[in-house]
């Protein structure tokens, strides 16, 4: 299957929280370990390789940033074969933020890629209801663990 347009996965939520705490829950991993991943070797910074992990399932990926505009503006680099993940704070009336995630650059067949953009899609928006879940209610779902239990085949 030949592709018109690549295709891009795209999630976006309102977070009733100030854009440099949300900012802040993304490139400090003492936070984000909240709700996404289990392990960081550091924080995101630009032009500074770092590895995730997620220890329940036994994975772990190479971060890389190509650009941080403070409040604003997170591109990095990850996943093998990489994608490109850009994230956008827009700050919003009432101490609030929208955080919009985009992941593209999908490699494979044009199945093979609509597929991943599919299952980052819904990755992304777990990522998304949890970390509105920790940052406005402090509340660990345990989202991302429970989205692939043991015993269960994908």
């Amino acid at each position: 299957m030949e592709l018109k347009q690549a295709p891009t996965a795209e999630t976006a939520m309102l977070i009733r929280r100030p854009v440099a705490e949300v900012f802040e829950a993304i490139v400090d991993p003492a936070i984000t370990t909240k709700f996404w991943f289990t392990h960081s070797s550091g924080r995101l910074d630009e032009g500074k390789p770092l590895e995730w992990e997620w220890r329940m399932y036994g994975v772990s990926t190479r971060v890389e940033v190509s650009q941080i505009v403070p409040t604003e503006k997170i591109v990095m680099r990850w996943s093998d074969p990489p994608t490109t993940v850009e994230w956008s704070f827009t700050e919003m009336p009432g101490d609030t933020t929208f955080l919009e995630v985009r992941n593209f650059g999908f490699a494979g067949s044009g199945d093979e890629q609509v597929k991943q953009a599919v299952e980052s899609t819904g990755g992304f928006a777990l990522v998304l209801a949890g970390a509105k879940a920790w940052l406005e209610q402090g509340l660990t779902l345990g989202l991302i663990g429970d989205r692939h239990p043991k015993g269960i085949s994908a």
